[in-house]
Formats: C-alpha cells, structure tokens, sequence
C-alpha cells in the first residue's frame, strides 16, 4: 500500500484530504503534517518514507516551494505534487524546477486529488489543465531562437537551390544572374555559415532549417 504524506496547515483541508485518499479504490495510507519542518524531523528519525507527498505552498515556517529540495534530499524517491491556491507563473516555474513532479490547484474536486496521486504514482505528471498550459506556454519562452545566420534573402534563395545539388552555373541560370553573382553569394554564404564547401554549407542548411524548402526544389 503506497504511503502519502500530506504537508498541510489547514486542519479542514487537511482532513478532507485525507478523508479522500482513504476512499480511493486503492486507499492509501496518509500521514498528515502541518509544516516542512515537521516533516523533515520525521525522515530524520528514519520514519518509512513517503512514497508521495502533497505539498502546499503557504506554510508556517518554511514554505513549501523552498522546502521542495530539502524533502527531495531527504527523500529522494518521493514523489512531491504541489497543492495549492497559488496559480501565478513564478510560483509554478520555481516549484517544478525545484523538482515538483505535479502542480494542483486546492479548487481541484477532492477525486481529482486522489487521481493525480494514482497518476503520478504511474509515472505521470499530474496538473491543474490551466496550469498544464500555462507551463508550456513558460517553457516555450525558453525555446533556442532560431539563427539564420544573417544570411540575405538572395542568399538564403541559393542556399536552397545549393541543397538541391545544382552546381553554381545551374543557379545562375536558373535565377538568370551571372557565374560572378553566383560565386561571389556562395562565398559570402560560406562565411557567414563558417564552412569552407558546398557539401557542409548544405549539411547545416539541413540540420538546421536555414531554408524553407530544405530537402526539395524551391518553388516546387
């Protein structure tokens, strides 16, 4: 039987929690404690440890944001899902990179609760869907900006045709422009890719999309 320890300082909400986890079809054994503190004295005293725990962030003492560490170096198998009224960004990015496996909102129904436990126990990562979204929403600003090398749109044009593998001469005849233009783009292309040939210009174009039509004829 799994063992929950819920980290609570509302005795209502704390003994509805409970009340909850023990009517799940798998009921679980739950350990209530009302403060991070209280919580760190008993893995200390090589209590059983958790397999879950919910955690709220306004606590008495040490909050449970900040504690999330602590309890993970204590209880490094533990699975910690956040429980709280809090919903702002800072709270949530600072809890999951302290190594919040979960992020629920206290206006969650109680069976929601209990799910999330079941879920995580899985494997899952159990969230509140609005802040599911609000989380990838955080991350995607973390997203590597995609460099074009400041390459022109004349040059990123024959950087295309080169992935198509026409030679410098059939691109200048297909954009109607001198061998002379052509070469002297090809080079400037070179160095702003910093490769010294056609093949590893190519490569990066394609490993890195610097072309919209990487892989097939422009226009086509």
């Amino acid at each position: 039987m799994s063992v929950i320890w819920l980290i609570e300082d509302n005795p209502a909400f704390r003994e509805a929690t409970q009340l909850a986890l023990s009517l799940q079809p798998q009921p679980y054994v739950c350990h209530p404690f009302v403060s991070c503190e209280k919580a760190f004295t008993a893995l200390r005293e090589g209590n059983p440890q958790p397999d879950v725990i919910l955690l709220d962030v306004g606590l008495p003492g040490i909050d449970g944001i900040t504690g999330i560490k602590q309890l993970k170096q204590l209880a490094p198998n533990a699975l910690i899902i956040v429980l709280t009224v809090f919903n702002d960004d800072e709270k949530i990015f600072n809890a999951i990179c302290a190594g919040a496996s979960g992020y629920l909102l206290k206006a969650e129904s109680l069976t929601n609760i209990g799910d999330a436990v079941e879920q995580a126990i899985a494997g899952g990562s159990p969230m509140n869907p609005q802040v599911a979204t609000r989380v990838l929403a955080m991350f995607s600003k973390f997203a590597p900006v995609k460099n074009d090398y400041g390459l022109s749109s004349r040059e990123k044009e024959i950087l295309e045709w080169m992935v198509t593998g026409l030679s410098k001469k059939e691109i200048a005849s297909k954009l109607d422009l001198s061998f002379h233009t052509v070469n002297t783009f090809v080079r400037r292309i070179y160095g702003k890719l910093h490769v010294n040939c056609q093949t590893a210009a190519v490569s990066m174009a394609v490993q890195e999309g610097l072309t919209e039509n990487s892989g097939r004829r422009p226009g086509v």
